[in-house]
C-alpha cells in the first residue's frame, strides 16, 4: 500500500493564519481556503467583512492549484482567447478559476494540496496567498 502525503488540519490552520495576518496587513478582508492532495477541502475561514460570494471562489482557486499544479495567475496566462487552454475555466463542473489568488502547495517536490484565496483584487489575493503558502 502507499502512503500518499497530504496537507493535515494542522498544516491548514498553520497556511490559513499566515494568510491571515497578510490580509490585516493590507488592510483587505480574504476567504482563505485550504486543500489537500485529492482537492478536498480541509478548512476555510471568512474573515469579517469579507464576500460571502467569494467563499467558493476561494474554494474552487484551492482545487484548481492543485487540480492542475499550477499557480491560477499562471494558469490564467494560458487559457485566454487562442491559448491553448481556452475554455479550461467550464470544466470540472465549472470549478477551475483563472485568475489569481491559487497557489498549489509543495514540499519535497511534491504537490500535496493547494490554496486559494479570494476577497480583493487579484493582486491582493495572490499576496495573500503566497503569505499563506509560505506558512507551509
Amino acid at each position: 500500500m502507499q502512503t500518499i502525503e497530504t496537507i493535515s488540519l494542522e498544516d491548514a490552520r498553520r497556511i490559513i493564519d499566515a494568510g491571515e495576518a497578510r490580509a490585516r496587513e493590507l488592510g483587505q478582508p480574504s476567504n482563505i481556503a485550504v486543500v489537500d492532495a485529492g482537492g478536498n477541502l480541509v478548512a476555510h475561514i471568512r474573515m469579517d467583512g469579507a464576500w460571502i460570494g467569494s467563499v467558493d471562489i476561494a474554494i474552487n482557486k484551492a482545487f484548481t492549484s492543485r487540480a492542475f499544479d499550477i499557480t491560477t495567475a499562471d494558469l490564467a496566462g494560458a487559457a485566454g482567447p487562442g491559448e491553448q487552454f481556452f475554455g479550461i475555466s467550464g470544466s470540472n463542473q465549472g470549478r477551475v478559476m483563472i485568475f489569481a489568488g491559487g497557489i498549489p502547495l509543495r514540499h519535497d517536490g511534491h504537490v500535496l494540496g493547494g490554496v486559494g484565496v479570494s476577497g480583493g483584487s487579484g493582486e491582493q489575493d495572490q499576496s495573500v496567498a503566497e503569505a499563506a503558502a509560505a506558512g507551509f
